[in-house]
């Protein structure tokens, strides 16, 4: 999904998208298209994790890494979103994954690497690598104590579509940690990453009554189902 947020917030590499690629021409295919007026973040070549890898950042600012994958294990997503720990925040992707996997109900962990010895400035303890799945979604996270001029901000976020208040209720309690960013059903949780929290049925409830519903959903934080059913 994508919407204009105007001046407000700009993409960057705290969030990226992984890529999974069958053949090295298919990793060319993708880097071809998406180098177009973007921004080479690590460039394309072999790598000890990958025969075929290179990080772009599009024309549009959005970045993705572009992998030559194993065929072997279990599958994963043909785009996984990959969350990139860093400045105050790096030290911190493990702690974030198993908070996640504590958070919604049906998720389990991948990898989890951890940087080897001499891979200054990153420590030992930092993850060089790991994924895990959220309600069969696969996401990724990884820690950097290199020097970056970007954290995690509010133009990437991740929707949680909840079957009822019940459900609105708990993943806002779990997730939102940050009063000052909640607004119309989004969060800001303890790391700085983004959610919008909302019923399955929002395009249903908004689309009775707009001009009123709008109204009332712009003046809400978290969504209250029974309010928006009383204007729609």
């Amino acid at each position: 999904m994508a919407m204009s947020a105007g001046p407000l917030f700009k993409f960057n590499p705290s969030v990226s998208f992984i890529v999974g690629c069958d053949t090295k021409e298919e990793v060319d295919k993708y880097w071809e298209s998406l180098s177009k007026n973007g921004e080479v973040l690590m460039p394309l070549d072999k790598y000890p994790f990958s025969e075929r890898y290179g990080w772009i950042q599009d024309k549009y600012g959005v970045s993705w890494q572009l992998i030559l994958t194993k065929p072997d294990g279990e599958n994963r997503s043909k785009i996984v979103p990959s969350f990139l720990f860093v400045k105050d925040k790096c030290g911190k992707a493990q702690e974030a994954v198993n908070f996640y996997l504590s958070v919604f109900k049906n998720s389990k962990i991948g990898n989890m690497i951890p940087y080897g010895p001499n891979q200054e400035p990153n420590k030992e303890d930092y993850i060089m690598f790991s994924d895990f799945m959220l309600e069969g979604v696969w996401f990724a996270a990884m820690d950097s104590a290199m020097e970056h001029k970007f954290n995690f901000n509010e133009a990437i976020s991740f929707i949680v579509n909840c079957d009822d208040q019940k459900e609105i209720d708990y993943y806002w309690s779990k997730l939102s940690a940050v009063l000052e960013s909640e607004q119309c059903g989004w969060v800001k949780d303890r790391y700085g990453i983004s959610w919008q929290i909302i019923p399955k049925n929002m395009r249903e409830l908004m689309s009775k009554n707009p001009e009123k519903t709008t109204q009332v959903m712009l003046g809400m934080k978290k969504i209250i189902i029974k309010d928006l059913r009383k204007v729609g």
